[in-house]
């Protein structure tokens, strides 16, 4: 089995940018990241993800593009996990799960978009 990537980022450091594509998603093993979100005059900080938490699952489970940036706001340490991994595990669930994860996208996402910064 191979060692999974790991990814070190320094304060101010990107890990993603609102509106790209995804082919990965993160474990936040050490540090913070900032969830950046913008508008036309504007970019402001939505949310704070720490250790141990998933970044970057949403685009990532429904190939939409990124919702938000994502910045360290201390040193970071994460684990990258593909998406051809994901899919392996994924396809060896029940038809269930892939309904469960499909609902909480959509509803994820709807709340999303009524975000204000």
């Amino acid at each position: 089995m191979t060692q999974p990537d790991t990814i070190l980022l320094r304060v101010g450091d990107y890990l993603l940018r609102e509106g790209e594509r995804s082919d990965a998603m993160y474990l936040l093993q050490k540090g913070s990241l900032a969830v950046i979100k913008r508008s036309i005059n504007h970019e402001g900080q939505i949310g704070t993800l720490y250790a141990g938490e998933l970044v970057g699952e949403m685009s990532f489970l429904d190939k939409s593009p990124r919702s938000a940036s994502v910045k360290a706001i201390s040193e970071c340490e994460l684990v990258e996990i593909p998406h051809e991994k994901f899919t392996a595990f994924l396809n060896k669930q029940p038809k269930w799960f892939h309904a469960l994860i499909n609902t909480l996208l959509e509803r994820l996402r709807k709340a999303n978009t009524r975000v204000k910064i």
